[in-house]
């Protein structure tokens, strides 16, 4: 949860990230009691820690957050860049980032009951091995990041396995995107654990509930569907928050990531829970949301309803895979030519309109599978049916953690073809932007998934060398003229 804190728009608060550092040190320090216990018990000897200096590190001024933030300098990126030079130090940025993807993405999973031991081991160890002496080889180190993404492939199987198990398989499901008169709330962020509390917590209570940015394919899942005050989706992707919450007429209620610097107008209506916060911003600490009720009924709510319009998500692997016969059918017939993978995190840069110029420039015959915020870039646009053969050609997938069920389509279909991934007419263009997609390219590239092309620009942290080895293992493209 603590690597989870420092992902990208997650926590800005000094004093949650204080409370972070004294538990993890009181963390550690009881497990060290509890070893030695027990190796005093059986009569054996302490292991010594391969890097004491990790294992006794200890803040020089735990009280203090103008030291701790003092100190933090000392350890940072420049230190690493000083240590072993920038090729290196990007390629430790690369391992970091990925491993507060998955850190992410294993706290989700974690809300809805699945936990993997090796997983938790896996993160603690690259942690010191960060520290430790094979960290300063440039190819050690990118094994290593291929080792993130292998052990965030087994963190997204157990995220898709607790949704699943929990709320059903995705279906189709049309998304009401214009408000209904009446009092509201909003719910933005990934954790669909937090959304099924707040849709039973309001029931009966005349409060219609909205989903916002990545919190939109809740509504393909048939638990959470049924709630009928489930009403819609607000908004779109994140960094439009700013404008759309101040126009929302309601609380709103931030899960997870990603949050930006609010406004005055709306900042007492904003709550944040879980790994998130802003100094000053209501913080819930657990899912007892009736400060948030209160908030709601106290509201006008949204004062005329709007004509319908709606968008479509709900595409899950077992909702694609199951008209995979129409799938294979288009492409021996020739009526599909290309899949599309095109998803990822999606930012203020203009040049991220080449997602959605992308998505609107492909042939009838190509379909796009889509996941992340990325999707809002082209995702309220009308995209039609793949010609004879009835599909639409715009499959949202779910969330950016649901890249897994783009992997277990196109593994299914490979199987079909008798080929593998990269011998299927299929491409994969990712939006950048925070860790998480860091976390998913890692995965991607540890399947050995070929030719992915990433932008709008490249990561600062990834060099020429480290670009040009990236390039001859896995053919990897930034977007054109990027």
């Amino acid at each position: 949860e603590a690597l989870f804190a420092t992902l990208t728009n997650v926590n800005f608060d000094p004093v949650r990230i204080h409370e972070f550092i004294r538990a993890t040190v009181s963390m550690r320090d009881a497990v060290r009691r509890q070893y030695t216990a027990e190796c005093a018990a059986k009569g054996e000897t302490p292991r010594t820690p391969s890097s004491t200096e990790i294992a006794d590190f200890v803040p020089s001024d735990m009280e203090s957050l103008e030291s701790l933030e003092a100190e933090g300098h000392t350890h940072g990126v420049m230190s690493v860049r000083e240590r072993y030079g920038v090729d290196v130090a990007g390629v430790h940025e690369l391992v970091m980032y990925g491993l507060k993807g998955l850190a992410a993405y294993a706290t989700h999973a974690r809300m809805l009951g699945e936990q993997n031991a090796e997983v938790s081991t896996f993160v603690l160890d690259t942690l010191a091995w960060l520290d430790g002496p094979d960290s300063g080889d440039l190819n050690a180190s990118l094994g290593r990041a291929l080792e993130v993404g292998a052990s965030n492939v087994t963190v997204l199987e157990m995220l898709d396995r607790g949704h699943t198990q929990r709320y059903g398989n995705p279906v189709p499901t049309q998304v009401n995107i214009s408000p209904e008169a009446g009092k509201c709330l909003l719910v933005s962020g990934h954790d669909l654990r937090d959304l099924e509390s707040i849709l039973e917590q309001t029931a009966g209570k005349g409060i219609n509930v909205y989903t916002h940015g990545e919190m939109l394919p809740a509504h393909g899942y048939p638990e959470l569907k049924r709630h009928p005050h489930l009403k819609g989706n607000f908004g779109g992707a994140w960094q439009l928050q700013r404008m759309e919450f101040a126009h929302f007429p309601g609380p709103v209620i931030v899960t997870t990531n990603c949050l930006v610097q609010p406004r005055e107008a709306y900042r007492d209506q904003l709550w944040t829970m879980n790994a998130v916060g802003w100094p000053g911003v209501q913080h819930l600490e657990s899912r007892d949301f009736a400060p948030v009720i209160e908030k709601a009924l106290e509201m006008p709510g949204f004062a005329e309803t709007e004509e319908p319009k709606h968008i479509t998500t709900g595409f899950g692997h077992a909702t694609v895979l199951g008209v995979a016969d129409k799938i294979i059918a288009g492409v021996k017939e020739g009526h599909i030519e290309q899949l599309h993978v095109i998803g990822g995190c999606d930012g203020a840069e203009l040049d991220r309109s080449y997602f959605k110029d992308l998505a609107l420039g492909l042939p009838p015959s190509h379909i796009v599978l889509t996941l992340g915020c990325g999707k809002y870039r082209f995702n309220k646009l009308e995209h039609g049916t793949v010609p004879n053969v009835g599909l639409p050609r715009l499959l949202d997938m779910g969330q950016c953690n649901d890249a897994y069920s783009a992997v277990v389509v196109a593994n299914a279909l490979a199987k079909h073809f008798e080929t593998d991934i990269n011998g299927l007419p299929l491409s994969v263009t990712l939006s950048w932007f925070e860790q998480k997609a860091v976390a998913v390219l890692l995965s991607l590239l540890h399947l050995n998934v070929q030719n992915i092309t990433i932008g709008p620009a490249l990561p600062a942290f990834i060099t020429p060398p480290v670009l040009e080895a990236l390039v001859e293992k896995f053919k990897i493209k930034p977007i054109p003229g990027h």
